[in-house]
């Protein structure tokens, strides 16, 4: 090994901000003194004992600040006051802007050092590009006027031509098998604050709309100055949702090279379909750039390609410089455009087409001086395009990071040349780091990790490889990466990797030797590796454990793609949920939310609630269903549910709870409801409103938290025709089996069931269409205009036995039993007048009402508060028969029962729901919403 300078950097983990394992945007280390308010216009005055304290914790490394002169008053990104004249200094890299007074107190590094101030490299979950306004580049600190990416876990907001340049610094959700955290720090992030954001030290305004300015925990949400959160105490408790966040270091999924869309289960659909996790179309930067750059007939534009990978590609930047530039001019823009801000002596530019320039096509090879070329760079025929390359050395200082050796140390520097191997660089690492010369080298392992922003690569480097060769091809390759790439040192013990995959689309009621076949046959399982953990049979799913992560990844791409039984198969990633490190009171709570629900307002739903909570914890119903979220939390002893979407939704919720509860720990979770669809009458009568329209998704989680719990009873209807149907294999007609549906709300035969039907078979015809709940509404009128002259005489069609008694039936077209005192979007059914016959119906009290309609127009009636409905039976087993085949509906879901028996019984046991708190409510509200709120709970109520 060439002897060299060998120094230690850093410090224990919790010495400076540096050591923190969670940093702020970019990973940036941020350490200022107590920040101006808006309104100062004089220089700061001399340094409070905070403010000195501050001021020792850190520096702004990377900027390259320039005197400018300003055409128009902007605004500065320390004190996010207006700068006035000749007082500005930019940052030539990444475009702050600062007055002269605030220069010395500006300590937020530069863009181009971020990935070197990353503790845990983590990548981002970066989805299609959209437009976000008044939202600012995390990377150039510009404001995102033309499309731009959005990170799905934490608030990151990047260009889509900076994206390759933001550092993997998003929020750690999970350990991978390496981190083995219990204590978490604040993971902050700059600017694109909340308005009226206020400072937690100096209790004023921290936001600003004008600039990227201020910090936000990403985990407890607290707000601050750049200059104040220093201040503030490392360790992060989770807020006010500390209870309901599932921590992370509670958490384990080995993702290895899956990529974060996959382990978060979002859905693909969001994710930008590129060639590579770090590619951005070049036909995009040409657009966003060209509409940027100077028109001045002084100033050309050239093409710059970072390294081979880029000219492959096709990925360039676009600088701008005077035709009469020199060399080092060129170089310093081209560095500048690839966010590095070393010395331009060390690199050199290539022309594209790799032709003769000046001497052997590469400026200044010989370390020219200006005064020896004193005229441009450029001769009569100007090429477009250039390629920026590092010069070869014959040695490199190189710094190696501890992995998660929990030594208390940043990394070490070594100096390598073109004889050091992997083994020699661990023999002189490992004294740096305290361990005795005795330890056998072969106990460790050099990792080589690429943190880009989508994925983080990791590579183990082979003992005998040649690492200054290693580091001059990821420097021909690209610039960049180089940037963005470390070494590891990590202990060679090999960890059991568990890898958990759900199935699911699979036949229903098999064994688990039946289901190991047909993986075997479609999807070719090897049984060393793969074990089926978990069975759901009577859901068709089956939960994998893959101990080798090439054939998890062979697994997971091709199920997606499988079909069996013309079925296609559903694969989801899920982390395993270590149940012994939850905190004692921590009761987590399970989020299903269904995107297609309330005018798509489910997305925005989920966007939110993955930031405010762990997103391990938030499912997409479209994914998998409710089964994947139940798996992961069945080992949890305390939890709480929250389902957003219509009352299908929370009914498929609670049907799938209702048959996985024996296999969880905590069989009997709280449910709380978003209401997103048409009709939410559950949603009304727990007082979660009449539908979602935009309330703040932290009030929501709050409202969840301190909501009551009650009981709700749940029926079984059990559906017995005696119409014989077809057999598909044989031709010969057989009875139709009997088939068994749950209800929550209601159920409805004649009239009532026919609107539904319609309204169902015009959604199918259409389903585009039925994105609100006002178009959705409007169906329903309309398919109840046409059956107004429409005449069934359903007391004729149908025999009603309550209890063991018969109950003769009124002249009416509609039948309808209710198990909530709301039906129809609110509507109060059975009415609110005293009748001795009844008792006062509640959600609990295991009693079905049925009620009658004599037509569209009585429907009509009740929906407007002028009329209730006819009060028939009271009762808790009903037993029905058909003599002719009538339209039903169960909660909404709507068909053409045939003749036979219908049997509806109590379901077992209660379901737990929670109720919004009365002092949660909105002051204004819908009377008839209040009415059957009121009469929910009856006497028994809160």
């Amino acid at each position: 090994m060439a002897d060299g300078a060998r120094s230690l950097l850093g410090g224990s983990r919790s010495s400076s901000p540096l050591a923190s394992p969670l940093l702020g945007r970019g990973g940036k280390s941020h350490s200022l003194p107590t920040q101006p308010s808006p309104s100062q216009r004089t220089p700061p005055a001399s340094p409070s004992p905070q403010q000195a304290a501050a001021a020792t914790r850190g520096s702004a490394p990377g900027h390259g600040f320039k005197r400018v002169t300003l055409t128009k008053p902007t605004f500065c990104h320390y004190c996010t006051d207006f700068i006035w004249g000749l007082a500005g200094y930019l940052c030539e890299v990444c475009n702050f802007m600062s007055h002269e007074k605030c220069l010395k107190y500006v300590k937020i590094p530069c863009s181009c050092v971020a990935p070197s101030l990353v503790r845990v490299p983590v990548a981002h979950c970066l989805g299609s590009s959209g437009h976000y306004k008044k939202k600012f580049c995390a990377v150039c600190r510009k404001q995102l006027e033309s499309p731009a990416f959005r990170c799905e876990v934490c608030e990151l907001h990047v260009h889509t031509d900076c994206a390759p340049f933001a550092c993997s610094d998003c929020r750690r959700c999970h350990e991978d098998g390496h981190q083995d955290h219990d204590t978490y720090h604040h993971h902050w992030r700059e600017g694109n604050l909340p308005s009226g954001a206020r400072c937690k030290v100096c209790k004023k305004t921290c936001g600003s709309s004008e600039v990227l300015s201020g910090m936000r925990c990403e985990w407890c949400g607290i707000t601050a100055h750049a200059a104040c959160y220093v201040i503030v105490p490392p360790e992060c408790t989770f807020g006010r949702l500390r209870n309901m966040i599932l921590p992370p270091n509670c958490v384990r999924l080995f993702s290895r090279n899956f990529s974060k869309m996959h382990c978060f289960r979002i859905s693909e659909s969001l994710q930008t379909e590129t060639d590579d996790d770090d590619d951005v179309d070049s036909s995009t930067q040409v657009s966003q750039k060209e509409s940027q750059v100077s028109t001045d007939s002084s100033k050309q534009i050239l093409k710059i390609y970072d390294g081979n990978d880029a000219v492959k590609r096709n990925q360039f930047r676009l600088i701008t410089v005077p035709r009469i530039a020199k060399n080092d001019e060129v170089v310093e823009a081209a560095l500048r455009a690839c966010y590095i801000n070393d010395d331009q002596q060390d690199y050199e530019l290539q022309t594209f087409t790799q032709q003769a320039l000046f001497c052997d096509d590469i400026i200044n090879r010989n370390h020219a001086s200006e005064e020896a070329h004193p005229g441009s760079v450029f001769r009569e025929a100007v090429p477009e395009a250039w390629i920026i390359r590092a010069k070869p050395r014959d040695n490199e200082v190189i710094k190696i990071y501890p992995g998660w050796l929990k030594v208390g140390v940043a990394c070490v520097s070594i100096r390598i040349n073109k004889e050091s191997t992997t083994q020699m660089v661990i023999k002189e690492v490992l004294p740096l780091l305290g361990y005795q010369l005795s330890e056998s080298p072969h106990n460790f392992k050099l990792v080589e990790v690429l943190m880009g922003s989508k994925q983080v690569q990791r590579m183990v480097l082979d003992d005998h490889e040649l690492i200054l060769g290693r580091f001059q091809d990821i420097r021909k390759t690209s610039i960049r990466q180089m940037n963005q790439t470390r070494f590891y040192i990590v202990e060679s013990n090999i960890s059991a990797v568990r890898v958990h995959l759900f199935v699911g689309g699979l036949p229903p009621h098999l064994s688990t030797e039946e289901y190991t076949n047909i993986l075997k046959d479609e999807l070719t399982i090897k049984t060393n590796l793969v074990s089926v953990s978990h069975v759901y049979s009577s859901q068709g799913a089956v939960v994998l454990e893959i101990s080798c992560f090439s054939e998890a990844e062979r697994l997971y791409m091709l199920a997606k793609d499988t079909t069996v039984n013309d079925k296609t198969l559903t694969a989801v990633v899920l982390p395993e949920v270590l149940s012994t490190k939850l905190p004692q009171n921590c009761c987590p709570l399970l989020v299903f939310v269904n995107p297609k629900s309330g005018g798509l307002k489910g997305r925005d739903l989920l966007y939110s609630f993955r930031k405010l909570l762990n997103p391990h914890q938030v499912f997409e119903l479209t994914n998998g269903g409710p089964l994947p979220g139940f798996h992961m939390f069945s080992r949890i002893p305390n939890f709480r549910i929250l389902v957003c979407g219509g009352d299908g939704t929370v009914g498929w919720v609670l049907g799938a709870l209702e048959e996985i509860r024996h296999m969880l720990i905590c069989s009997e979770p709280s449910v709380a409801i978003v209401p997103l669809g048409t009709g939410n009458d559950l949603g009304r009568v727990l007082r979660w409103g009449a539908g979602y329209s935009g309330e703040d998704p932290y009030s929501i989680l709050i409202s969840v938290d301190e909501a009551d719990n009650v009981l709700m009873d749940r029926w079984t209807i059990l559906l017995d025709a005696q119409e014989a149907i077809e057999s598909s294999e044989n031709g010969v007609l057989e009875p139709e089996p009997p088939k068994i549906v749950q209800m929550n709300n209601y159920c409805g035969l004649g009239i009532d069931a026919e609107l539904s039907l319609g309204f169902h078979h015009a959604r199918e015809e259409e389903p585009d269409k039925f994105n609100s709940r006002f178009h959705n509404k409007g169906v329903y009128l309309k398919v109840g205009l046409q059956k107004m002259s429409h005449t069934r005489n359903l007391h004729k069609e149908i025999k009603l036995q309550v209890d063991q008694h018969e109950v003769e039936l009124p002249n009416i077209e509609g039948l309808i039993f209710i198990n909530i005192p709301s039906w129809g979007s609110g509507a109060d059914l059975w009415g609110s007048d005293n009748d001795n016959r009844f008792e006062k119906p509640r959600i609990d009290d295991g009693l079905l009402e049925v009620v009658g309609v004599t037509g569209v127009v009585h429907m009509g009636q009740v929906q407007g508060g002028l009329r209730s409905g006819i009060r028939i039976a009271q009762g808790s087993y009903f037993r029905l028969t058909l003599l002719k085949p009538i339209p039903v509906q169960v909660d909404g879901e709507p068909w053409i029962q045939a003749p036979g028996q219908i049997i509806i019984s109590a379901a077992g046991p209660k379901v737990h729901m929670l109720k919004k708190s009365k002092q949660k409510q909105k002051k204004t509200g819908n009377l008839k919403d209040s009415r059957t709120e009121d009469m929910s709970l009856g006497e028994g109520g809160p």
